[in-house]
């Protein structure tokens, strides 16, 4: 691996811009050597990852830091690409988008600065992770549950601020970060909400102050580092209850889906519900080779040895229902009665009560478990994910799953995919795992995630999120008005980042590929 320079910068300036930084943060604290690098390259990367790789990682420890790095990458030129963890597997990790950046790493910053039982809230830096939050609380406020994604070693600030998702009732996690401390493009520092005013008590519990509501400019954005956030955390219930639902048929998506999306919009079911097919289940627990070891696709026939074997359906419904005994039970009831005659047998619920062992609980556990489907291959394993977000209808679902699970299988590629059940929508959460250290894999990965999203777009369906090597590629889906989105992000951009210091082309918003230097 070479010495790699950032984006309009000659070796001396880079020196010079290095020596500055370690002046401002530490001498061990700016990284720049070839073992360093490597080890923030994606490790789930479409081949070596060297495409995305970085010039040096700055690891400031406190918003003083933060700051000071901001202000000497403007006087440099010298792009920056924030993460909070850089556990973001699945769409490029630490790495940034653009080959050269600096990658500012904020996991010093892990402090969790104030927790209040009695408001149900916290106050945290963006390198505390979920397991840090957990244990936290299990000894602090055993009283306050969380949520958490389904591979939990991230950051918990990172997550939110990705729009990613749990499966309790906080398990919209941008909805519930209440109030953000953010360090601007000039270095300046901003906070939202009520932390606009100076020595407000209200901080963490309104989230939006007087005037307009800026936190979501900071979600998905590139707009500002967040260097604290507030949480909203989950009273413990009094009961609660789980089970999962084992639909037999492919075509059972259409009825149990609409029955589903009406329990949540009606706040019977209260959290995200997970809905996926049986690779989905049997790649955390099992590899590819145990079942089928032939080329292409893996059959039908195989996918049902598969499920009597594990007990799956060809859906697998996660649902959990919290609250006070009475109304759980009265939700318990109400399931039962709109599955059952449908199934054809009894359900059986996992009731936890409020003293009872906190693992029989629908509670966010921290866990890593999810990350073993990226061994379904085998070899060094790792996974893409396209989620595109479609209206809560069951026939539009089915008819869509039927048409991607029949380009998977006309590619070669094994069907993973989960339904993500929220309030008004559903996310249909295709996953595509890989060898990575397969050529012929990697292509088909490529080719496929291109059709997905080509597909997706002409169905009126858009990705909610997006991985590094395709941001410009989704951005450019958003085109109502001749992509007037777009020229909105760019013109914000240019106002608060006129030098594009700060992860320059995330999410397609001042990318240098479609726009020079200036975003």
């Amino acid at each position: 691996m070479s010495i790699l320079l950032p984006h309009g910068m000659n070796a001396p300036a880079f020196d010079k811009a290095l020596a500055d930084f370690r002046r401002a943060i530490g001498d061990q604290w700016v990284l720049s050597g070839e073992e360093d690098r490597q080890t923030y390259i994606d490790p789930y990367a479409m081949g070596d990852g060297l495409d995305h790789d970085c010039s040096a990682i700055l690891a400031p420890s406190s918003v003083e830091e933060v700051q000071a790095v901001i202000r000497i990458a403007n006087q440099h030129k010298t792009p920056l690409w924030p993460v909070s963890r850089g556990k973001n597997l699945g769409y490029g990790a630490s790495s940034p988008k653009e080959k050269g950046d600096l990658i500012l790493d904020l996991s010093r910053m892990n402090r969790i600065l104030d927790v209040n039982e009695k408001q149900a809230s916290c106050l945290i830096e963006p390198g505390v992770g979920y397991f840090d939050l957990f244990r936290h609380l299990r000894q602090h406020a055993p009283s306050l549950w969380m949520s958490v994604p389904g591979n939990s070693w991230g950051s918990v600030i990172g997550n939110a601020l990705d729009r990613g998702i749990g499966y309790t009732p906080y398990g919209d996690h941008c909805e519930t970060l209440c109030g953000l401390e953010v360090v601007m493009p000039d270095g300046s520092l901003l906070r939202t909400g009520m932390g606009a005013m100076a020595g407000a008590k209200g901080w963490q519990s309104y989230k939006y102050g007087y005037g307009p509501g800026w936190d979501q400019m900071f979600m998905q954005s590139n707009l500002g580092v967040v260097v604290k956030a507030g949480l909203w955390l989950q009273p413990e219930p009094e009961m609660t209850a789980k089970i999962t639902l084992a639909l037999p048929r492919f075509d059972d998506a259409e009825w149990a889906l609409d029955i589903l999306c009406d329990l949540r919009r009606r706040d019977i079911i209260q959290h995200n519900i997970v809905f996926g097919s049986p690779v989905r289940a049997a790649s955390t627990m099992s590899q590819r080779a145990d079942w089928y070891d032939g080329p292409g696709a893996l059959p039908d026939s195989v996918s049902e040895k598969m499920m009597a074997k594990l007990g799956l359906g060809w859906w697998n419904a996660k649902i959990s229902l919290f609250g006070d005994e009475g109304s759980v039970m009265a939700q318990v009831a109400l399931i039962r009665r709109l599955f059952e005659p449908r199934l054809g047998s009894a359900l059986q619920f996992e009731i936890w009560k409020r003293g009872d062992p906190l693992e029989k609980s629908a509670t966010g556990i921290p866990t890593t478990m999810g990350l073993q489907s990226v061994n379904w291959y085998g070899g060094r394993g790792g996974h893409l994910s396209f989620a595109p977000v479609l209206p809560q209808d069951g026939a539009m679902a089915l008819a869509y799953a039927k048409k991607i699970k029949a380009y998977y299988e006309e590619v070669g590629q094994d069907y993973y995919a989960s339904f993500t059940i929220g309030r008004r929508h559903i996310n249909n959460v295709s996953l595509i795992l890989y060898n990575r250290d397969e050529p012929e894999a990697i292509a088909r990965v490529d080719k496929l995630y291109r059709h997905l999203l080509k597909e997706a777009a002409a169905s009126g369906f858009g990705e909610y999120r997006g991985h590094i090597s395709y941001m410009d590629e989704v951005a450019a889906t958003y085109d109502f008005a001749d992509g007037a989105l777009a020229r909105l992000n760019n013109r914000v951009k240019s106002a608060l980042d006129p030098n594009n210091i700060i992860a320059p082309g995330r999410n397609g918003i001042g990318s240098r590929a479609h726009g020079g230097d200036r975003p």
